[in-house]
């Protein structure tokens, strides 16, 4: 009797130790007491609960937490008897520091993965961009394990960046079918979802049954109208907002900036900023984008200098705003400017090395694209299909077409990259560029027997060498390839007329013409502007609306003039227009 006494006492003692630890842990967790918790732990080594799974599994949380991922594991492989919870601790951290790699590992070996652990996954998974990989692992866990709302918001986030509608279709079947209740965050999710995928019908539908709605719920309303190009609905549901905050005026500025309407975004931007909502980078991001996507170099450097005074977005933690001024700075020309950004920024990934590698190609310093990348190189960066790209198109306007071989079979050789129809494309210019035509109709022939790697491209890259070249019998079988590939793109049909007209073969213009209006193909007028501070100021053809059109007409007959008397200057076979249509540009210069 006195010895079940007394090791009911003992047991009684070591759970109020327990309990006591227990709580001081939870105190230290709430509060994120390293220091504290650290104190805790070296106390609990020196005593019989050192190897307590709950205390042992809590200290793990704290120290993950605390950003003291060492300790955490130190902590778990310390503990002799490991149960899921410790397990679900431990992924949880390793997840939580961005430890990718050692997460799956850890995962692949637990003998036991409960709700926790699939959603642990799930959720980082997608947030590291293995959309697919997510999709994946909830198609195993459901053979074996039931899901909750919180797999059902990870994995409509994999659907939405994939843009798989079909499978968004069925997780919603099987949220509805498991009788889980679709509350604020989870209809907030579908209705973002489906928008992304393309489907703005059923986000409308899942935003009407919605008994409560907030500022979210809005804005993914505006965002799936934007998403399906339905930016009318979108402006709409944005006007009918009983609240907006940045992220639903963010909503509206990329959604219209993303459906080509660069002007409208930049006005809703302006507006935005009258109103006092202070941008967020991914504002900041858009609005550069319309800028770059216009040639608007002025208003792109006054939105540089608005983020410099409100020192937004340009810190290390926003990569992706310097690599936004870096593409804005390179469309329009500015390449000192974005190398200045590219130099100051303290962290650089691989987007803001391809921006420069492409940057300086698209404007012609081919040699310079190519050093920044050994810079790259250097630098232990691994190149994408955006860099080759880049360093193709660098090939072809520097001339150096063996070097470009050597880049395109690298590719896959090297790094594991199969080359993509534009990568050919690149290396296509590059040979028209140095006149080898017939071995780019070779090669483009080559390309078209595999039908994967047969587009539009190629056989264009090699049609505008022909034209400069003025090769017609390589221009007409290039064309016969592209009316197959692309029967409706009347630009093809303009640009044989060209050469028939470069060629003096008039009758072949008149029978292209006579095509292309049979097919019902027009020309669109093209216009040119210039933007000053006066506003953005538009030509075409004919166009005498302008108040200086009279100065503007007077200067214009003086270039003509310039223009006839030194026209003899020019290769005439090389140029793109025959007498009749040379008489015509200069008309509608």
């Amino acid at each position: 009797m006195c010895l079940n006494t007394t090791t009911s006492a003992a047991a009684a003692a070591a759970a109020a130790a327990v309990a006591r630890f227990l709580s001081l842990i939870e105190r230290c967790i709430a509060a994120k007491d390293l220091r504290l918790g650290r104190h805790l732990h070296s106390h609990l080594l020196k005593t019989a609960l050192n190897h307590h799974t709950v205390l042992a599994n809590r200290l793990v949380h704290l120290y993950s937490l605390s950003g003291s991922l060492p300790s955490a594991v130190s902590a778990f492989t310390d503990l002799p008897f490991k149960n899921h919870h410790s397990y679900n601790t431990l992924l949880a951290a390793l997840c939580r520091s961005g430890h990718l790699h050692a997460a799956r590992q850890l995962f692949d070996q637990m003998s036991h993965r409960d709700l926790v652990s699939h959603n642990t996954m799930i959720s980082t998974l997608t947030h590291h961009g293995h959309h697919r990989e997510a999709l994946n692992l909830f198609t195993r866990m459901r053979k074996d394990h039931s899901f909750d709302k919180f797999t059902v918001v990870g994995v409509a986030t994999a659907c939405a960046n994939l843009g798989a509608l079909n499978s968004l279709r069925q997780l919603h079947g099987a949220a509805i079918g498991a009788g889980l209740d679709f509350n604020v965050i989870m209809s907030n999710v579908m209705i973002d979802a489906y928008g992304k995928c393309g489907d703005a019908e059923v986000s409308r539908e899942l935003f009407d049954r919605m008994e409560t709605r907030d500022v979210i719920s809005w804005t993914s309303l505006v965002a799936a109208y934007a998403s399906a190009h339905r930016l009318e609905e979108a402006w709409l549901a944005f006007d009918r907002m009983p609240e907006r905050n940045a992220v639903s005026w963010t909503a509206l500025v990329s959604g219209y900036e993303q459906n080509g309407e660069g002007e409208a975004a930049l006005e809703l931007f302006r507006r935005m900023i009258e109103e006092g909502v202070g941008p967020t980078p991914f504002t900041l991001v858009s609005v550069l984008s319309a800028c770059a996507g216009l040639g608007l170099i002025a208003r792109g450097k006054q939105v540089h200098g608005f983020m410099v005074r409100k020192c937004i977005g340009l810190d290390s933690f926003n990569i992706f705003t310097s690599n936004a001024l870096i593409d804005m700075y390179a469309k329009c020309g500015d390449m000192a400017s974005a190398a200045n950004v590219f130099d100051a920024m303290p962290e650089r990934d691989v987007v803001s090395w391809n921006s420069m590698v492409t940057g300086f190609a698209r404007n012609g310093h081919g040699k310079r694209s190519l050093a920044v990348f050994e810079q790259m190189m250097k630098a232990g960066v691994t190149p994408n299909h955006t860099t080759f790209l880049g360093v193709l198109s660098a090939c072809s306007h520097a001339g150096l077409v063996s070097e470009g071989r050597q880049f395109l079979d690298s590719m896959e050789r090297k790094y594991g990259l199969k080359p993509r129809p534009e990568h050919y494309a690149a290396f296509v210019d590059a040979l028209g560029r140095n006149c080898q035509l017939e071995e780019a109709m070779e090669l483009n022939k080559d390309l078209h027997s595999k039908h994967e790697l047969s587009s539009v491209g190629t056989w264009g890259a090699l049609l505008g060498a022909c034209r400069v070249h003025g090769n017609l019998e390589l221009a007409e079988r290039a064309s016969e390839y592209l009316f197959e590939l692309e029967p409706e793109n009347g630009a093809r049909y303009l640009m044989l007329s060209n050469i028939y007209a470069a060629a003096g073969q008039w009758d072949d213009v008149r029978q292209v013409r006579l095509l292309m209006k049979g097919k019902g193909f027009r020309k669109d007028p093209g216009f040119s502007w210039i933007d000053l501070r006066s506003g953005k100021h538009m030509f075409v053809a004919d166009d005498k609306s302008h108040k200086r059109t009279e100065e503007i007409y007077e200067l214009l007959a003086t270039l003509v003039d310039q223009m006839k008397e030194t026209r003899y200057h020019l290769n005439y076979e090389q140029s793109l227009f025959g007498h009749e249509e040379g008489d015509c540009l200069l008309q509608c210069v």
